[in-house]
């Protein structure tokens, strides 16, 4: 794959096109009864988690003042700890994926708003 550099719009666009894509597709994630997910389901998971991991990045370093005037910080909190969770319940992303978020990610440790089975 070939890196290509884009704003973010153009980025956040082209990434969740490109999921959904993925997901329509009946190869990846098939609808039938009795049909079987792929071998590489997991890599194909792993992708779309760290895609939308850096999203939720990008929302907090670049517009979480906006998100606080707005009183709807709770919201995005709420998501990412759900996000984290699932992600680290099911070793979706690699710790080097998640270092952007490091910090956050301790911290809602530290209070008990993130709790997995592993450790981060």
């Amino acid at each position: 794959r070939k890196t290509i550099k884009l704003a973010a719009p153009q980025y956040i666009d082209y990434v969740l096109s490109q999921i959904q894509t993925t997901l329509d597709d009946e190869r990846v994630f098939p609808t039938k009864i009795g049909a079987d997910f792929p071998k590489d389901i997991r890599a194909t998971l792993c992708v779309i988690y760290r895609h939308l991991f850096r999203i939720l990045a990008h929302i907090y370093w670049s517009h979480y003042a906006e998100l606080l005037n707005l009183k709807i910080e709770g919201h995005i909190n709420s998501l990412f700890a759900h996000f984290i969770s699932f992600v680290k319940e099911f070793d979706l992303l690699d710790r080097k994926d998640m270092a952007p978020m490091t910090d956050l990610i301790a911290f809602y440790e530290q209070q008990g708003i993130i709790v997995t089975n592993s450790s981060f």
